[in-house]
């Protein structure tokens, strides 16, 4: 049985502003803080973190034996062709787009600061 809630996830990055920014756009969050440290409150109450690090290096996707992905986000969405041209367009990279036709039901990203992240499909 666990005794701990999840307070928040932090994201170490160059610019935390600019990442909270790009993920609040996705995720329709409320955006607090300047600086090293800037929050991003969710409408169900969760809560990312952006933590600035000024020699930030990128993880390497898919490499597991260094520069590992850190973590990555799962984001549930109804269409994921929709939400792959807003997530390109606000600044988001394909890593691996081939979701085999439709049967894969996610496809893999790299946020501004090369964080992978996956749209799935709800």
């Amino acid at each position: 049985m666990g005794f701990a809630k999840l307070g928040l996830t932090a994201v170490d990055c160059p610019r935390p502003r600019d990442l909270a920014e790009f993920y609040a756009a996705m995720l329709d969050g409320r955006i607090e803080g300047e600086g090293r440290w800037v929050d991003l409150y969710l409408p169900d109450g969760q809560r990312i973190a952006f933590q600035g690090v000024p020699d930030h290096k990128p993880p390497q996707w898919p490499a597991g034996d260094h520069d590992s992905q850190q973590l990555h986000f799962d984001l549930f969405v109804e269409d994921v062709e929709a939400a792959e041209e807003k997530v390109l367009t606000l600044g988001a990279r394909g890593l691996d787009l081939d979701d085999d036709g439709g049967k894969r039901d996610f496809r893999v990203y790299a946020d501004p600061a090369g964080h992978p992240f996956c749209l799935v499909r709800a």
